[in-house]
C-alpha cells in the first residue's frame, strides 16, 4: 500500500503543469476572450463565452503543447443554423494570424496563441435541456458545471493520475482510432469511485459481462437502464449513465480491445507498482525483429501517410488502412502480432509479424465457363472443383515484405481512394 501512495505522489508530481504555465495561459485566455466578446458585439451576434475542458475543470495533465477549450455558445435563435460559419466569421473580424478549422460532426477551429499552447474555439448551442442539444458539444457547459460541483481537490488529483495512466497506455481519447476513456468519462468513474487505486481495483475485478455506473441513481436498476437506453449506446463493456443526460452513455465508444488493454496495465500496476506505469511505452522494434527469427517468423515496419486533415481525421483513416492491409495479409500468413501507432499529424507506424500458410486454396471460375476454367487449369498446377466451381491448390512461398509489395503496386486506386499518399518500408 505504501508503495503504491508513494508512487501516486511521485506520478501525480510529474503530472501538473507548473504554476508559471497556468498562470500564462490564464492571462492569454483573459485577452482571447475579451476579444471574442468585442467581436461578438461588433457583429451583433447573440452568444456568450465559457472555457471549458480539462482547463477550466482543473484536470489538465502536463504536456508538451497544451490546448484550451474555448465555447462560443450562440443563443437559441440561431438553432439550425451553421454555427461554425458563424464562429469563422467571428474570428476572421479579429484578425487572428494563425487559424486552422477543424473538420467533424460540427466544424471548430484551432487558434495558437504560444508555440506551447493553442485555443480550441468550439462553437455550441445554449441548451435548457439536454435533449435539445443538436450536437455533442452542446453538452459540454454542463458537464464542466458538473464535474466543478461534484470534485474537490482530492478528486480532481485522481482524476489527473487516471488521464496519466490512461495516456500512458494509449488508451486516453474517445477518438475512432483510439475508442478508449475520454477525459470526460475519467472525471465521471473518479468522482464515482473516488480514487485512482480504486478504480484499478473495481475495474480489474469486474467479471464477464457490462459493468453498469449510474453516479446519480438515474435508474432503479440495470434492467431499466437496458430498456431506456439506445441500443448503439450499450454495446461498450462500461456503461456510464451521464449525470446531466441519462439516456446517454458516456462510455459509449470504450472498445473492448482498449478496455482490456487499461485492465491488463492496471493488473500490472497493481502487482508491481511503478513510475513507469505513467510513462509513454515505447515499442523497441529492434527487440521484435530479433525475437522473429527464432520462430522462422517474418517481421515488417511500415510507415503510412495520409492526406487526411490531422488529428482524428487523419487517425481514423490511417488505422482504416491499417485494419483493410492486416486483412489482406491474413489470407495468405498467420499473424502472429502487429501494432498501429498514431500520435498526431498525417503520419502513422505499423508492423506485422507473420508466418507464411503452407498452402493456399485459390477459388476460381464455375467449370461452365469453359474458357475461364481451361484459362484456370492451365495456370495452376493442382486444381479440383467442389459445388461446381474450380478452386486451386498452392504453395505459398512468397515473402511478407514482397506480399505487400505486390499488393500495393496492384491496388494503387484503393489505396488512393482510402486517402493513403505513402507507404513505406522502415528499416531498423
Amino acid at each position: 500500500m505504501n508503495r503504491i501512495n508513494s508512487i501516486l505522489r511521485e506520478a501525480l508530481a510529474e503530472a501538473k503543469p507548473s504554476g508559471e504555465e497556468i498562470e500564462k495561459i490564464n492571462s492569454a485566455l483573459e485577452e482571447f476572450s475579451k476579444d471574442i466578446k468585442k467581436s461578438l458585439k461588433k457583429l451583433k451576434i447573440e452568444a456568450e463565452v465559457f472555457v471549458g475542458g480539462s482547463f477550466a475543470k482543473k484536470t489538465l495533465v502536463k504536456k508538451t503543447r497544451y490546448d484550451v477549450d474555448v465555447f462560443i455558445r450562440f443563443d437559441k435563435k440561431y438553432r439550425g443554423k451553421n454555427l461554425s460559419e458563424l464562429t469563422e466569421k467571428i474570428l476572421k473580424s479579429m484578425n487572428l494570424k494563425d487559424t486552422e478549422k477543424v473538420h467533424g460532426s460540427r466544424d471548430y477551429f484551432k487558434v495558437n496563441a504560444e508555440s506551447w499552447f493553442y485555443f480550441e474555439v468550439v462553437p455550441v448551442l445554449n441548451v435548457s435541456n439536454p435533449k435539445e442539444a443538436e450536437n455533442i458539444t452542446d453538452l459540454s457547459y454542463y458537464h464542466v458545471k458538473y464535474v466543478n460541483k461534484k470534485a474537490n481537490k482530492r478528486i480532481l488529483d485522481e482524476i489527473i493520475l487516471a488521464k496519466l495512466f490512461c495516456a500512458a497506455n494509449r488508451v486516453y481519447g474517445a477518438e475512432s482510432h483510439i475508442k478508449g476513456f475520454s477525459g470526460y468519462s475519467l472525471e465521471l468513474l473518479m468522482i464515482y469511485y473516488r480514487t485512482f487505486e480504486r478504480l484499478l481495483k473495481a475495474l480489474v475485478k469486474s467479471k464477464e459481462g457490462k459493468i453498469f455506473v449510474d453516479i446519480e441513481k438515474h435508474y432503479r436498476n440495470r434492467n431499466q437502464i437496458m430498456m431506456d437506453m439506445n441500443s448503439s449506446r450499450l454495446e461498450s463493456p462500461i456503461i456510464l449513465v451521464d449525470p446531466t443526460y441519462k439516456q446517454r452513455n458516456a462510455l459509449a465508444t470504450l472498445s473492448e480491445e482498449s478496455f482490456e488493454k487499461f485492465r491488463e496495465a492496471a493488473k500490472e500496476f497493481l502487482k508491481h507498482p511503478k513510475i513507469e506505469s505513467f510513462h509513454p511505452k515505447k515499442v523497441d522494434f529492434f527487440e521484435l525483429e530479433r525475437a522473429v527469427s527464432k520462430n522462422k517468423e517474418e517481421f515488417i515496419l511500415l510507415g503510412i501517410s495520409t492526406s487526411a486533415q490531422r488529428g482524428a481525421i487523419a487517425g481514423s483513416k490511417l488505422l482504416k488502412f491499417y485494419n483493410h492491409l492486416s486483412s489482406e495479409i491474413s489470407k495468405h500468413f498467420d499473424i502472429k502480432d502487429k501494432g498501429f501507432y498514431y500520435e498526431d499529424g498525417q503520419d502513422a507506424d505499423c508492423y506485422f509479424i507473420a508466418k507464411k500458410k503452407g498452402k493456399e486454396i485459390l477459388r476460381g471460375p464455375p467449370e461452365g465457363k469453359k474458357r475461364e476454367a481451361e484459362n484456370f487449369k492451365r495456370k495452376h498446377k493442382k486444381t479440383f472443383s467442389k459445388s461446381g466451381v474450380l478452386y486451386a491448390e498452392e504453395k505459398n512461398d512468397i515473402f511478407l515484405k514482397d506480399f505487400v509489395k505486390n499488393w500495393k503496386a496492384k491496388n494503387k486506386k484503393i489505396i488512393g481512394d482510402m486517402y493513403i499518399t505513402e507507404i513505406k518500408f522502415s528499416q531498423l
